[in-house]
């Protein structure tokens, strides 16, 4: 197996050293101090315990006012856990090529950004579609379209300084409402309004094309501090706290039931989770997702930098230290479909079969020599079936887990996102944190963000069973946080006071990670109608594809056809009666009529499907409602949509009961 050892430290493969994000340290060191340090880290051996007991050898260190604080005690797990690592990879004999971070250079950020925004237009005329870039455009918020401006902005400096003759769009060219005569040379003449240019962004949306929208005053969010709207562009929302809420902040407490009780506003529309929509659409999100978050740090004034990881030579076939995405690629040719790397997944369910009662599950390490014997046993034997889990240790387990994670090639959370979830904590309410969380979440690329929703769902499991195993969610939080953001390399980049601040803010994200993990992987409402919204100016600017058109008018047939058989000639036409037909061409009955109601929900809609068809197999759980045309691709409905209000959206949408693709 290819294992990773560093002698200066911990058991890692890569790390940002995020100290953009930390804030300096306050004091400075000792030379007995620094000395001490030093040698700790050239032995393999860590002393912050050692001074977490006696506190006046240990340096002051600042936790930030935003986040839930850990106390000392609660950290010495954390400390721990770190030690544990450290001595797990002792001897070690095939070193693993450690990450090294590459800083963009000057405009290369604001490049990449433009680029993953589906923007690249905007500074190379030939890299994607002009028409859907327009369409993107015109569905932004105000912070959002401010957003695109700064980096457009700083790419136009850039480029001015390296003298080069392509010209990048002005931006109030850009967000110009079409047929506006007013022109750069008109511009130019109004100083007046050159000045108020910024305050227009956030105060005048039709100035840049941005419908009828509020202003940040009208939207101030009303509902109780523990809802999260979901209809308003979190940034929009960002801005009203700081408009209205200048120099205040949350009160917060690090006990498990002192974290606030969010909770999703009900839409009758349906929430829609990661995996309901389309390809094509989930596109679109990532690409509106990607602007939101941005704007949302931008209204915090908080500069996120974007790391590259340097192409290092990886394994390519095995089960620890495989990249994610080949490992999924790999599992995939056995077992099509999955999402979860099968190794993962047998870890989690051997260790839920031994019982989640086990006092200091996930705490406890197991043997170091016997897990490093099972590494290589399981390397061998695990997919032709031959690994003897009966001999397996709890323990054991939950060390190859976190070894697991920890010797992926990249982290869990990427390099490019790794920076950005520390510097969640920098914003200023538990909210915003939550709704920054909520968008780094449908950043990660999908075999992250399956796999870290398959952890966190095993994290609560074991939480649940805290008053046996006595493992709460700070308790689950400080073991699991060095594993998921420790790499190789890491103390080597930081100071120690870093580390300190680190450690601290890594487990407050862990915990918000497992605590709320039911509303992270939600998309929100305000980015679904964004994407609705896109998905109609597409439609307006760009011929409809051929291919689909006949599959369409070949559906439009069969239904047809079948209605022909099934009901008389005056129910053909039933939408506009209070009907809805849906088609069900994977089952028997392959179509039925719905009377519409105002309390009609999809649920309802399968249970009478399931009703009417006897011969179905498939569970209930395994079946689901799509909403397929009109303004949206596909997308899988929450059993809790009101049909009535959902058609009143999207009233060219067709409804088809199908398998749901896991």
């Amino acid at each position: 197996m290819s294992r990773q050892q560093d002698p200066k430290g911990v058991i890692l493969t890569g790390y940002i050293s995020n100290i953009e994000v930390v804030s300096p340290a306050s004091g400075v060191n000792s030379a007995e101090e620094i000395e001490s340090s030093s040698l700790s880290r050239r032995t393999g051996h860590y002393s912050v315990q050692n001074r977490a007991r006696n506190a006046p050898g240990k340096p002051p260190y600042h936790r930030c006012n935003s986040q839930d604080s850990l106390d000392e005690l609660a950290m010495d797990d954390y400390w721990t856990e770190v030690e544990n690592i450290t001595l797990s990879g002792e001897g070690d004999a095939e070193p693993q090529e450690e990450v090294q971070l590459k800083v963009p250079d000057e405009g290369e950020q604001e490049e990449a950004w433009l680029t993953e925004a589906g923007l690249a237009t905007l500074f190379d005329e030939s890299a994607s579609d002009p028409e859907d870039m327009m369409g993107l455009l015109s569905t932004l918020t105000r912070t959002q379209a401010a957003a695109v401006e700064k980096r457009v902005e700083k790419l136009q400096q850039t480029l001015r300084k390296r003298n080069k003759q392509h010209q990048v769009p002005d931006v109030r060219d850009i967000f110009k409402l079409p047929g506006t005569p007013e022109s750069k040379e008109d511009e130019a003449k109004s100083p007046e309004r050159s000045e108020n240019r910024k305050k227009d962004i956030t105060t005048d949306g039709q100035a840049m094309g941005l419908g009828n929208r509020a202003g940040p005053a009208e939207q101030s969010v009303s509902e109780p501090e523990t809802d999260i709207n979901l209809e308003v562009s979190f940034s929009d929302q960002a801005l009203s706290y700081k408009e209205g809420s200048k120099g205040s902040s949350e009160a917060l407490t690090d006990a498990d039931d002192k974290l606030p009780n969010f909770k999703l506003s009900r839409d009758k529309t349906g929430l829609t989770k990661v995996g309901n929509l389309s390809p094509q659409d989930m596109k679109k999100v990532h690409r509106l997702v990607l602007i939101e978050m941005t704007a949302l740090f931008d209204t915090a004034g908080i500069d996120l930098k974007a790391h590259k990881a340097v192409k290092l030579k990886v394994k390519e076939s095995g089960l620890f230290g495989v990249p994610l995405a080949a490992l999924l690629e790999q599992d995939q040719r056995r077992q099509p479909g999955t999402k979860v790397p099968i190794i993962l997944q047998r870890l989690i369910s051997h260790i839920e079969d031994e019982g989640l009662d086990t006092e200091g599950l996930l705490r406890i390490p197991g043997a170091a020599i016997r897990v490093k014997a099972v590494c290589v046993e399981l390397e061998g034997k695990f997919y032709e079936g031959l690994f003897p889990w009966e001999s397996l240790k709890q323990h054991d387990a939950a060390s190859l887990l976190k070894l697991f994670i920890r010797e992926l090639p990249h982290p869990l959370l990427t390099v490019k996102y790794l920076s950005a979830f520390i510097a969640v904590l920098r914003l200023p309410t538990k909210k915003q944190q939550l709704q920054a969380l909520n968008l780094l979440v449908l950043l990660l690329p999908e075999s992250s963000r399956d796999t870290l929703k398959a952890l966190m769902e095993f994290f609560q499991r074991v939480i649940d069973h805290k008053e046996q195993n006595k493992m709460t969610l700070n308790n689950v939080a400080v073991v699991m946080a060095p594993n998921i953001f420790m790499f190789k390399g890491f103390r080597n980049k930081i100071s120690e006071q870093q580390e300190f601040s680190l450690a601290t803010e890594t487990a407050n994200i862990v915990r918000l990670l497992i605590r709320y993990q039911n509303l992270l992987w939600t998309i929100p409402k305000f980015i679904m109608n964004q994407v609705r919204k896109q998905n109609t100016e597409n439609q307006k600017k760009v011929s409809k594809d051929r291919a689909m058109m006949k599959l369409l008018k070949k559906m439009a047939y069969e239904r047809e056809k079948h209605e022909k058989q099934e009901k008389p000639l005056s129910e053909v036409d039933s939408s506009s009666q209070g009907f809805i037909r849906v088609q069900a061409p994977q089952f028997s009955k392959v179509s039925m009529a719905v009377q519409l109601t105002e309390e009609l929900q999809a649920s309802d809609v399968l249970s009478r499907f399931l009703s009417q068809d006897s011969s179905v197999s498939v569970k209930r759980e395994d079946l689901c409602l799509y909403e397929i045309g009109g303004n949206i691709q596909e997308r899988c409905l929450d059993e809790e949509t009101y049909m009535k209000d959902l058609l009143e959206l999207n009233p060219s949408a067709e409804w088809f009961i199908k398998c749901i693709q896991r």
